[in-house]
């Protein structure tokens, strides 16, 4: 079984399993998007953080 709910960016329609966790990050089939599940009863989506790079410091 699997949810559907909406990309922020471009409202583009996404099916996420239900084993879909809090914290996961998806990448939005329509605008290749990074997103990170922020809640999951119901879904809900924002903007991955950026990874910074640390250069081994």
């Amino acid at each position: 079984m699997s949810q559907q709910t909406l990309c922020p960016e471009c409202q583009v329609a996404l099916i996420l399993s239900d084993d879909t966790v809090e914290g996961e990050v998806v990448a939005c089939e329509g605008c290749d998007t990074e997103l990170e599940v922020i809640a999951v009863d119901p879904y809900e989506l924002a903007l991955a953080p950026e990874m910074a790079e640390d250069w081994g410091e």
